[in-house]
């Protein structure tokens, strides 16, 4: 399998913008575009569309519950329709403190959520009247005034990928989605992922080789054996921020996926710290495998070895993270990129 590079960008001034123009024009397969509790996903990959000609623009991701499925539904067909067909909807549950602290949605239901809010945008895209009777949404809704509406905008096909981690919304990926966006991922350990992403697929009579594999991966290039390990050291550091305030302390879903993987012990010594209130110990608890193992690091050669074992374990495309720099810095180590990656994949064929 070959692997394509996308990056990871929040393009909303201009000098970003640009700087994805000149991504496209060295050969990067495609721009992710996500949202936390600043500025939204959809309005930069609109100022996009126009100024790109073959990048594939993504969200990276979207909460479900943010907005009513219908409203995505008409935000991804405009995006579609402008782009020329380059558009991706990427689509993620997101966890309880973002979408009750901020978005006021309660956070229950996750997977059936995001089972529905899939059908619904299928349904919406696709022409149907809109008609749905479930356990989250019921349209129209049976104690009102609505009318089942049809959308007058044309049919178009939307791809819709899943930011998921936990078993049940891995293999409901498999089942309903053409791409899954991934993190806290290993190449040794990708079974974690992919078999249920497989068995959700096999339900449906799908295969494993439908559903699209994009994970995420930040790039630093080093000058040598140290300097990597310098390098994948500040990595590991920062997942204490992941380990320690990403969820509740009975939901996050990132800990639970490093469990998966073997890391179950660690993650839980860092959460301890950092709850505690020890945050340098809890960074320096985190495992230098797990900001090696989750990023492309080091020389050129240890990053074609990487390369060469993303590609093998199944993942189609990478969602980079450039290092910080100037622009041309950051377009360098693109390039530089790019040019391991042909290299991965012409070994590959």
């Amino acid at each position: 399998m070959s692997v394509r590079v996308g990056i990871n960008a929040i393009p909303v001034g201009r000098a970003d913008l640009d700087f994805v123009v000149e991504a496209e024009r060295l050969g990067v397969d495609s721009v992710w575009v996500p949202e936390f509790w600043g500025y939204d996903a959809f309005t930069p990959l609109a100022a996009l569309a126009p100024m790109t000609e073959r990048i594939r623009l993504a969200t990276g991701i979207v909460q479900l519950g943010a907005r009513s499925p219908a409203s995505l539904a008409m935000t991804a067909m405009s995006l579609q329709a402008m782009s020329g067909g380059r558009f991706i909807l990427g689509l993620g549950v997101s966890g309880p403190q973002v979408m009750e602290g901020w978005h006021g949605v309660r956070f229950t239901k996750p997977v059936t959520r995001t089972r529905e809010t899939i059908e619904i945008i299928r349904m919406v895209a696709a022409g149907e009247r809109l008609r749905y009777d479930g356990d989250v949404y019921q349209l129209p809704l049976p104690d009102g005034d609505g009318k089942a509406i049809r959308s007058i905008a044309a049919p178009v096909e939307i791809p819709i990928y899943l930011a998921s981690l936990g078993p049940a919304n891995l293999r409901l990926t498999g089942e309903l989605a053409d791409g899954w966006i991934g993190n806290s991922f290993f190449a040794a350990t990708a079974d974690v992922f992919f078999d249920q992403i497989a068995a959700g697929a096999a339900t449906v009579d799908r295969s494993v080789a439908d559903v699209e594999m994009t994970v995420a991966a930040s790039l630093e290039f080093a000058i040598d054996d140290e300097h990597a390990a310098v390098l994948a050291r500040t990595h590991a550091d920062g997942y204490a921020f992941t380990f320690g305030a990403m969820g509740s302390s009975t939901t996050n879903f990132y800990n639970q996926a490093f469990e998966r993987q073997g890391y179950g012990d660690d993650v839980r010594e860092v959460e301890r710290l950092w709850r505690a209130g020890d945050r340098a110990a809890a960074a320096a608890r985190v495992p230098l495998e797990i900001g090696r193992g989750t990023n492309l690091i080091g020389t050129d050669q240890q990053i074609l070895d990487q390369l060469r074992a993303y590609a093998a374990a199944g993942v189609s495309t990478l969602r980079i993270t450039l290092p910080d720099g100037s622009a041309d810095e950051r377009l360098a180590a693109l390039e530089r990129l790019l040019d391991l990656a042909g290299q991965a994949n012409a070994a590959a064929v």
